[in-house]
């Protein structure tokens, strides 16, 4: 089974996932953004999320997991719990 491994930021608007994108895109780091801006409990590991196979996230977050670039910052992505920024590190 595919497995992937990815890391992500939860806010509660558009523009503030916009705005997080552009640091990053501009040089400040992931998991630093993630430690002080995320709302998801993983954002105090800098928005790991770990392991994770096809079917063990919302919808949303499977379809830019499973087809998009690695290491590359993705989002926003909105799902029922708010605005994601994602970047998926590893896939298998």
């Amino acid at each position: 089974m595919t497995q992937a491994t990815a890391r992500h930021i939860l806010v509660e608007t558009e523009a503030k996932c916009d705005e997080l994108k552009q640091a990053i895109e501009n040089g400040q780091d992931f998991a630093e953004v993630a430690r002080e801006y995320s709302r998801c409990p993983s954002g105090r590991n800098g928005g790991d999320l770990g392991s994770f196979g096809p079917g063990q996230m919302v919808p949303e977050f499977d379809q830019a997991v499973f087809n998009s670039d690695l290491n590359t910052v993705i989002g926003p992505i909105r799902t029922q719990f708010g605005y994601h920024l994602l970047e998926v590190t590893s896939r298998s």
